[in-house]
C-alpha cells in the first residue's frame, strides 16, 4: 500500500502542476514552452493510472509498454518545452534517435525476467538519455543565473536517478510479477525517489519563468513604448547606477540631454503621427551613435538623455556634435523634407561625487544655453567644484521654448 499511496501523490502532484503550467502559459506568452511543460505532466498522470491498472490486468505487456511510452512521450514534452523556453531550437534529431532507441530497446527489455536489474536498467536507458538532453539544452543556451544553474543541478541529479533504479533494483530485488509491482519495497523506493524530481524540476522550472516574467515586467516598466528607450524611470536607476560604478572607478562620465527643436512646430503643421515619426528617427539615430555601456533614455516628449561612460566632455562633444550634423541632415526626410529638423544638446561632464541630480541640473542648462542663443547647437556646461548631493535626488525638468 505505500507504494500505491506514494503513486496517488504524484497524481495529485503531476495534476497541480499541470494545471500551473497550463495557467502560465495561457496569461503569460513570455513563459515560451510552458504549454509542452502542461502537457508533459498531463502525460505523467496518464502514466500513473495505468500503473494502477496494471495490478489488475491479466495480461500486462500491453500496459507495461503502454506505461514505458507514455513516461517517455511525458519526457519529450518537456524537453520540447525547455528547449522552447532556453530558445536552444528544435531539438527533434536528438528526440528521434532516442525513440529509435526506445524502439529498439523495448523488445528486448520485454523478454527479460520481470524485476532484475539488467530489464530496470534497458527500461530506464532512454529516460536517463532524454534527461540528459534536458539537462544540455540549459547548459548550451549560456544562461548563468542561479536558477539555471540550479535547474541544471536538478536535471542531473533526475537523470542520475534513472541510473540509480537499476541499482536499487539489483540490490534489494525488484517485484517477481508486474501485478505485484505496487506491493514492492522498490516500488516504494522508485516512487519515492521520482516524487521528488517530479516536485523538484517543476518548482524550479515555475521559479525561472517567474523570475523571468518579474524581469520582463520590470523592463517594461522602464521602457517607452514609442521609442523603445528607457524612459525616464529607467533613466534614474540606470544612470544612478552607472554614476555609482564611475565614482567608485574614479572614471569619466558625460551627461547629454538632447531636445528636438520646434517639435510643436512639426506636431501642428503635419500631426502627430509624423512628430512620433521624428521621435522614433531620433531615438534610433542616438542609439546607432553610442556605445554598448552607455544609456540612452527619452525623458518624455522631445527630450532624450544620454549617459556616456568613460567620456570626458571633449570626447563627448565630439561625439553630440556627429549626432547633430546627423540629424539635421538625415531626419527632414521624415517630415518629407518639408522642414529641416534639428536638435540642441546641453552636455555636463560629472564632477567628483556628485548625484545624477545635479548632473541633470548642470546639463539642462547647457541645454537651455544652446536653445536660447539659436537652437541646433552643442553646449558645455562648466565642471562642477563642490557638488552637494541630496538626501533622495530627484531629477529637475526643464521645458525650453520650442
Amino acid at each position: 500500500m505505500t507504494a500505491a499511496f506514494i503513486l496517488g501523490i504524484n497524481m495529485f502532484i503531476a495534476a497541480l502542476f499541470g494545471v500551473a503550467f497550463a495557467v502560465v502559459a495561457r496569461s503569460n506568452p513570455v513563459a515560451r514552452g510552458a504549454g509542452w511543460l502542461a502537457a508533459a505532466y498531463a502525460l505523467g498522470i496518464v502514466d500513473v493510472m495505468l500503473e494502477f491498472i496494471m495490478r489488475w490486468t491479466e495480461h500486462p505487456t500491453p500496459v507495461i509498454t503502454g506505461i514505458f511510452f507514455t513516461y517517455l512521450a511525458a519526457l519529450t514534452c518537456g524537453l520540447v518545452g525547455v528547449a522552447k523556453y532556453y530558445r536552444t531550437g528544435p531539438q527533434t534529431r536528438p528526440i528521434v534517435a532516442v525513440w529509435i532507441l526506445a524502439g529498439m530497446l523495448a523488445p528486448v527489455m520485454l523478454m527479460l525476467p520481470y524485476g532484475t536489474g539488467a530489464r530496470t536498467l534497458l527500461y530506464h536507458l532512454p529516460y536517463f538519455t532524454m534527461q540528459v538532453l534536458m539537462t544540455l539544452i540549459v547548459i548550451r543556451s549560456g544562461r548563468r543565473m542561479l536558477l539555471d544553474r540550479l535547474l541544471v543541478f536538478v536535471s542531473s541529479a533526475a537523470a542520475l536517478s534513472y541510473l540509480a533504479k537499476p541499482l536499487i533494483a539489483w540490490r534489494i530485488g525488484g517485484a517477481d510479477t508486474p501485478q505485484n509491482y505496487l506491493a514492492s519495497d522498490y516500488a516504494a523506493i522508485s516512487q519515492s525517489l521520482g516524487s521528488v524530481i517530479l516536485i523538484a524540476l517543476a518548482l524550479v522550472l515555475l521559479l525561472v519563468m517567474m523570475r523571468d516574467m518579474t524581469i520582463e515586467m520590470i523592463a517594461r516598466s522602464e521602457t517607452d513604448p514609442l521609442s523603445g528607450l528607457r524612459n525616464r524611470r529607467g533613466f534614474e536607476v540606470h544612470g544612478e547606477q552607472m554614476i555609482a560604478n564611475a565614482i567608485h572607478g574614479h572614471q569619466p562620465l558625460t551627461l547629454v540631454t538632447v531636445d528636438i527643436d520646434r517639435f510643436k512646430t512639426i506636431n501642428d503643421r503635419f500631426g502627430h503621427p509624423v512628430g512620433d515619426k521624428v521621435i522614433i528617427a531620433v531615438a534610433e539615430l542616438l542609439s546607432s551613435a553610442t556605445g554598448e555601456g552607455d544609456l540612452v533614455a527619452r525623458l518624455g516628449g522631445e527630450e532624450f538623455a544620454l549617459v556616456l561612460a568613460g567620456q570626458e566632455i571633449e570626447q563627448a562633444a565630439r561625439s553630440a556634435e556627429l549626432m547633430r550634423q546627423r540629424v539635421q541632415t538625415e531626419l527632414s526626410q521624415a517630415v518629407g523634407n518639408a522642414q529641416v529638423v534639428s536638435a540642441s544638446f546641453g552636455l555636463a561632464q560629472l564632477s567628483p561625487d556628485e548625484a545624477l541630480s545635479s548632473l541633470a541640473r548642470r546639463s539642462d542648462l547647457a541645454l537651455y544655453e544652446a536653445k536660447n542663443t539659436g537652437r541646433n547647437k552643442v553646449s558645455l556646461a562648466p565642471l562642477e567644484q563642490t557638488p552637494t548631493r541630496p538626501a533622495r535626488p530627484v531629477l529637475a525638468t526643464r521645458r525650453a521654448a520650442a
